[in-house]
């Protein structure tokens, strides 16, 4: 069983982004990001994927590159 340690939210527009620390039952922490978007025909698309310990200093990395290169006024 997962265990959640933090759960945080955005809403931006008809999309919703989920970002939850879980705990695996090994102990072992990880990042799940999931984009939740309204379709026209009311249900709902979900998309996720999971940084997991050994990437989550790289993905950090490359996210803060690509907004101070593109995105920081």
């Amino acid at each position: 069983m997962r265990e959640e340690v933090y759960n945080g939210k955005l809403s931006t527009g008809s999309r919703t982004y989920f970002f939850d620390v879980k705990k695996a039952s090994t102990g072992n922490l990880y990042l799940d990001i999931t984009e939740s978007r309204k379709k026209d025909d009311g249900s709902f698309e979900r998309h996720n994927i999971m940084i997991f310990p050994e990437g989550i200093e790289q993905f950090k990395e490359e996210i803060l590159k690509i907004f101070y290169q593109y995105f920081k006024e």
